[in-house]
């Protein structure tokens, strides 16, 4: 006999994650998983240039447009504090034209290699709701990438000894910049049902 679906309760919800990285869904889905119920759907939406706040309520706007309904969006950003904050919310870039030892080398002229791991999530209810954001923030430093590679900048972001690549991923989902922004989305949707 096949097993039924449960449909959720009145009180679940459910956010339409709008990404193409399958990493981050996995993340998401850990963090929020059964307490949101996490959908996803692939966008490609334009970014704009602008603070990280401006690029992901940006998008959210667009995102909600484009599926007409409710979406849940996220932007990331790895701030180097040497450099007043760059790469910032344009790390994916400078990930993908200098990797690792890149990012290691533009901080080879400075002491300071603390950093900051920005996570920043907008949620809309849908066309013509403003999106409520959700931002959490992981201080560390840059060090030689440590670990395995497969997801991002995490083997050179060191929080408390390890890279996040060196974290089993349970306990970096208990700390991560992901994590901080999360925990702020479910307390709110709390108080959504309970308002």
């Amino acid at each position: 006999m096949a097993a039924v679906a449960k449909a959720p309760s009145a009180a679940q919800h459910i956010v339409n994650f709008i990404t193409g990285n399958a990493n981050k869904l996995i993340e998401v889905k850990a963090i929020l998983e059964p307490a949101i119920q996490v959908e996803s759907q692939v966008l490609d939406l334009i970014e704009i240039q602008g603070t990280l706040e401006e690029v992901t309520l940006d998008k959210c706007r667009r995102a909600a447009d484009l599926i007409q309904g409710p979406v849940l969006v996220e932007d990331t950003c790895l701030c180097f504090n040497a450099l007043n904050g760059l790469p910032g919310p344009y790390i994916k870039w400078f990930m993908k034209s200098i990797g690792h030892v890149g990012l290691n080398n533009l901080l080879a002229a400075y002491e300071d290699k603390s950093a900051k791991a920005v996570c920043t999530f907008a949620y809309s209810a849908g066309p013509g709701h403003e999106p409520v954001l959700f931002q959490g923030i992981t201080d560390g430093k840059i060090v030689p990438a440590r670990g395995p590679t497969f997801f991002g900048w995490d083997p050179i972001f060191e929080y408390n000894g390890q890279t996040y690549a060196e974290m089993d991923k349970v306990e970096k989902n208990k700390i991560s910049h992901r994590f901080r922004a999360l925990e702020k989305l479910q307390a709110w949707f709390s108080n959504e049902l309970t308002s």
